[in-house]
C-alpha cells in the first residue's frame, strides 16, 4: 500500500489505490472488482490502516485495483489534456468528462489518473471515464487558448470532437496548436486574465454538449 503513493510503482505493478467507501462503491457499480480490499476491523486493525492512508480521517475501507481493468478508449467527445501535471486539475477533469460523457486523452508529463490526489478529485469518475493516450484520440481537434480564438459559442461541434486543453502557465505550444483545425477561447468579463484549467474544460464540455 505505501508503495502505491509513488508513481513509479503503479507504473511497475499495473496497481492503484483508492481510500474511502465512496470511491469503493464506485467501483463496484462500475462492474471493477478489486485485487485487494482492506476494511478497517476485519481485515486489517484499523491502527494498521491509518499508517498508509494519506487522509486527515483515515478511512474504514482501501481498495487496490489493475489500472488495466478501468475503461478504455474514444468517444464522440473526448477532452485531451497536455502537460495537465496537477493532479486535482486532472481528477476533476475526468469528473467533468464523466458528467458529459466525454472520455480524457492524456499527454505524457500529465498527472497520473490513478495517483491519490486525482483518483479522489474524481469522486469515482476514475472507473466510469474512458482513458487514453494524447495521440489515439479521434475527432476534429479544438485548441482551446486564454485569447485570439473563436468564440466557444462560435465553434462548430458536430461530429467527432477532441478539445484540447494545455497547463494553466504554459498553455499549448504552437506544435500541439497547429496539429487542431481551430483555436477557441472562452470569453471573460472583468479583470480576470484566465480560467483555471478545469473549469475551462468544464465550460468546454458543457458548450460541445448544448449545442
Amino acid at each position: 500500500m505505501r508503495k502505491l503513493a509513488e508513481r513509479r510503482w503503479r507504473d511497475k505493478l499495473g496497481l492503484f489505490a483508492v481510500e474511502g467507501e465512496d470511491l469503493v462503491e464506485a467501483a463496484r457499480g462500475a462492474g471493477i472488482e478489486p485485487v485487494e480490499l482492506l476494511r478497517a476491523g476485519e481485515d486489517v486493525e484499523p491502527a494498521l490502516l491509518a499508517t498508509v492512508s494519506e487522509l486527515a480521517h483515515p478511512p474504514r475501507v482501501i481498495g487496490v485495483y489493475r489500472r488495466d481493468d478501468l475503461p478504455r478508449g474514444s468517444r464522440h467527445l473526448t477532452l485531451a489534456l497536455w502537460q495537465v501535471a496537477d493532479p486535482g486539475n486532472v481528477g476533476t477533469l475526468i469528473r467533468a468528462a464523466d458528467a458529459f460523457g466525454a472520455a480524457v486523452a492524456l499527454s505524457a508529463g500529465s498527472a497520473d489518473p490513478t495517483g491519490p490526489k486525482a483518483s479522489r478529485a474524481s469522486m469515482g469518475s476514475i472507473f466510469r471515464t474512458p482513458l487514453l493516450g494524447f495521440d489515439e484520440a479521434e475527432g476534429r481537434r479544438v485548441g482551446l487558448v486564454p485569447d485570439g480564438g473563436r468564440p466557444l459559442a462560435e465553434v462548430d461541434f458536430d461530429g467527432q470532437l477532441v478539445l484540447v486543453l494545455g497547463a494553466e502557465r504554459e498553455g499549448l505550444p504552437a506544435d500541439v496548436l497547429a496539429g487542431c483545425a481551430e483555436a477557441a477561447t472562452i470569453p471573460l468579463s472583468g479583470g480576470a486574465e484566465s480560467l483555471n484549467v478545469a473549469t475551462a474544460g468544464a465550460i468546454a464540455l458543457y458548450e460541445a454538449r448544448r449545442v
